[in-house]
């Protein structure tokens, strides 16, 4: 790769989404090793050591408060909060500077994420209506982007970018309405006290944010204690983690013009500081330059992009597939055709395939139709219509809301049955037509 070719202006505005999209790609396989080795386990004559692994107990006591909770817990509710702090990262600079920035922008992915999660809800509460599985109407209107843009990585180049930052967009909004979902709906007995407690350290985080503060662990330590705020609420913790999100300053500390002159300056007094090849670290002056050099970086780059920067690569190798390896492993054995048959298992397969597709389509169709967006450029229906169905892949935030819907084990493994049918038809199905579209002058 020639390093000195020269990058055009298309090149710069997309590659914060085209680096996104690589991590999401790669995040993806692992989510699917993560999966496979999850059922393969659960399925084996080893199944209860893996049962009994996401049992553990883990305590720890801060002073007073003491946390003894299991593993599968300290990942529901603990790890994931990091996985929501990123999607409200993610979610602050799409409304700020990305897809979701404008009115015109904005119009086609919202309208498409709305018809995507109306009609999940609606085929899902058709099947279980007044049923047990009432509760679990949120579970298909999630959408899981990391498996979606693997599949898209499976297809290359061929894909043009305008449907992925589409697919990418409509996640994001996706995501906005999962979390109002789990905010509003899947709450548990409040606790005043501490609901004002975290209201409390939402203010000081704002404040914080006004008064220029920019240092990342004075963030990341009011946020541990409004995250524990959260977790003694009653409103679930993972709501902490966006709202910490939307207080973290997007600004820089200085501007490009003055990060340009200073650092030029800058590097023509390291040059002068001493001979080519001297080690820095035997050249005070020249050290002393570094450090200064490294300060600017830091000034130049917002604490919103620091955040995102530093935690993308966690979330998306580490989190997401420990996540799945965690919550994926169901029994499948005699218990397969019993849940796909059953009502909630039902709701959520044609809730995620049938829904997702019907919805997304429709509302985008009226959308452009009705001239309240504006058609992707160089992007034909039926390749929208393919992304639509491969919406259906709900996966990690699907099994997320299935945690929270259903106490019952019986219940739970159910969705989860439901949940890996209808993201692996969805998956197929979408990738062949997406495939087909391509292939097609």
């Amino acid at each position: 790769m020639n390093n000195n070719k020269p990058v055009t202006p298309i090149e710069k505005l997309t590659y914060p989404i085209q680096e996104f999209l690589h991590k999401e790609a790669s995040g993806g396989i692992l989510l699917i090793i993560a999966t496979i080795t999850a059922l393969v386990w659960a399925n084996s004559p080893f199944a209860d050591s893996y049962h009994h692994l996401w049992h553990t107990y883990l305590s720890v006591n801060l002073g007073n408060l003491a946390l003894n909770y299991s593993l599968h817990h300290w990942i529901n509710d603990g790890l994931m909060v990091i996985f929501f702090f990123v999607v409200g990262l993610e979610i602050k600079r799409e409304l700020l500077v990305g897809e979701l920035s404008s009115v015109k922008k904005a119009s086609l992915p919202i309208a498409a994420a709305l018809g995507g999660m109306i009609f999940p809800a609606l085929i899902y509460s058709i099947f279980n209506f007044g049923k047990e599985g009432a509760s679990g109407w949120g579970i298909p209107m999630a959408t899981d982007i990391a498996f979606v843009v693997g599949i898209l990585a499976l297809l290359g180049k061929r894909v043009p970018l305008a449907l992925k930052i589409f697919i990418l967009a409509l996640a994001i909004v996706d995501d906005i309405g999962a979390v109002l979902v789990i905010a509003i709906f899947y709450t548990a007995e409040i606790s005043l006290t501490s609901l004002m407690i975290a209201g409390g350290l939402i203010i000081l985080l704002i404040l914080m944010n006004k008064l220029g503060v920019r240092n990342l662990l004075l963030y990341s330590l009011v946020g541990v204690a409004l995250w524990l705020a959260f977790l003694k609420s009653g409103v679930h913790a993972t709501v902490a983690g966006v709202l910490l999100a939307f207080t973290i300053p997007a600004s820089a500390r200085i501007n490009t013009k003055k990060f340009f002159n200073e650092t030029n300056s800058l590097i023509k007094d390291f040059d002068s500081a001493g001979e080519h090849g001297d080690n820095v670290l035997t050249n005070p002056e020249r050290l002393d330059i570094v450090d200064q050099i490294e300060n600017n970086c830091e000034k130049i780059l917002t604490p919103l992009q620091r955040f995102e920067h530093g935690l993308h690569p966690w979330v998306s190798f580490f989190i997401m597939p420990l996540f799945a390896f965690a919550n994926a492993g169901v029994s499948i054995g005699e218990g397969l055709t019993s849940s796909l048959v059953n009502p909630i298992g039902i709701g959520i397969i044609l809730g995620l395939f049938v829904g997702k597709q019907i919805g997304i389509f429709s509302f985008s169709y009226l959308a452009v139709k009705l001239k309240l967006a504006a058609e992707p450029e160089g992007v034909s229906w039926k390749k929208i219509y393919a992304a639509a169905i491969l919406a259906g892949i709900g996966f990690t935030m699907s099994l997320f809301i299935a945690n929270l819907a259903f106490a019952s084990p019986e219940l739970l493994d159910t969705a989860k049955v439901g949940i890996l049918s209808g993201s692996l038809i969805s998956g197929i199905v979408g990738f062949l037509i997406l495939k087909s579209a391509l292939n097609k002058k």
